[in-house]
């Protein structure tokens, strides 16, 4: 650990535009996976995985569903406006925090119409007012006026769009192939992309190999993506998303400790659900070798000198620089040797982002 590991500038690396994954592989299975042990590194393929851990070992995924969260429409004036939907604010009522395009068109008391995407035929008029600007985004509190009864997630399939990543510019990906093969629970702006790899069939497996599966809820949302903008990454500031880590997830997590498996978390989403509900049972209960079930937001943001309580090992896709994905990682197996793997996945020709390959960290990799 140096003061380098908390400087923004040191989470750069150069990436050739053609590394950028533009479509998914057929089958999900069939991307690479870089296999990361304590001193050295191996290649292998993600069908692989079954011969990669060990029986006894618990894998958890996160059965967020990715909603259709960008909606396109316009002012009364006409102006053209686009949205991105964040989160649900009140219970009452169906008011949005929301990304807005562009800016000064969604001034307070605005009303915008939004248009039904072009598989459906709707009648009904779908609109909004803007109520608030947030601080904390720059984005805008939305009240959406709907029918008695009918809740704005009704109403996505008919006017909303699923919100691909930007730098997913030339792809013809399927929605259903931006979605892992359990997701569950509708709440997410973006996809747990890790877990895109997994099919049915590798799953089965891993169950015939006495590997557990066990699930969490995490709406990943733009704490996630989000770039860190401050120099010194201490000071950042993660936008805060919702977590639910159920009584059954933490009853096969003690079994399996129990039995002296390995946490294996699919994705960085898993790693902060988990990690926040150790990190909110130390803050409850003095028995902290215990997690307890966890149903809150969480804003938790892991960077290198990070002490880990649950998290053995991690299945992680290659991230953006300067993300706190990247720094997430590099808590794990340290800056130095993360942006090391990086620049042979990129001389191996890996594929890198949602659409990309894979890495498997073990937890002999794992720095403490």
């Amino acid at each position: 650990m140096t003061d380098l590991d908390w400087s923004i500038e040191a989470y750069d690396y150069e990436l050739p535009q053609k590394l950028i994954a533009q479509n998914p592989v057929v089958p999900r299975d069939s991307s690479r996976l870089m296999v990361i042990e304590s001193l050295t590194h191996h290649y292998y393929i993600f069908r692989d995985l079954p011969d990669l851990l060990q029986p006894e070992d618990l894998l958890i995924l996160n059965n967020t569903c990715v909603i259709p969260a960008r909606l396109y429409g316009h002012k009364t004036s006409g102006a053209q406006v686009e949205i991105l939907l964040l989160k649900h604010i009140t219970t009452d009522s169906d008011s949005w925090l929301a990304l807005v395009k562009p800016g000064k068109c969604f001034t307070t008391g605005a009303r915008i119409e939004f248009e039904p995407n072009s598989s459906f035929t709707c009648d009904y008029k779908l609109q909004a007012t803007v109520l608030a600007t947030d601080k904390e985004t720059g984005g805008r509190i939305l009240q959406f006026h709907l029918p008695q009864g009918v809740s704005l997630l009704e109403l996505l399939d008919q006017f909303g769009h699923v919100p691909f990543p930007p730098y997913l510019k030339d792809s013809q990906a399927l929605t259903e192939q931006y979605q892992t093969v359990y997701s569950r629970v509708a709440g997410a702006i973006a996809s747990p992309t890790a877990g895109l790899h997994f099919t049915d069939e590798l799953l089965d497996k891993l169950g015939q190999r006495n590997i557990g599966q066990a699930f969490i809820t995490l709406h990943v949302g733009i704490g996630t993506f989000r770039p860190v903008e401050v120099k010194d990454i201490t000071t950042h500031n993660i936008h805060s998303e919702w977590v639910e880590v159920s009584s059954l997830t933490i009853d096969k997590i003690h079994q399996t400790k129990a039995k002296g498996g390995r946490i294996i978390a699919v994705g960085t989403t898993v790693v902060r659900a988990i990690e926040a509900a150790a990190l909110a049972n130390e803050n409850y209960d003095s028995h902290k070798s215990l997690i307890r079930p966890f149903c809150d937001y969480t804003n938790i943001f892991i960077y290198p000198g990070y002490k880990w309580r649950v998290v053995d090992g991690l299945i992680t896709n290659f991230h953006l620089p300067r993300s706190s994905l990247l720094m997430l990682v590099s808590a794990m197996i340290g800056r130095k040797r993360l942006l090391s793997l990086y620049q042979d996945a990129i001389a191996q020709q890996y594929r890198f982002y949602s659409f990309g390959d894979a890495m498997l960290i073990l937890p002999s990799a794992r720095i403490n």
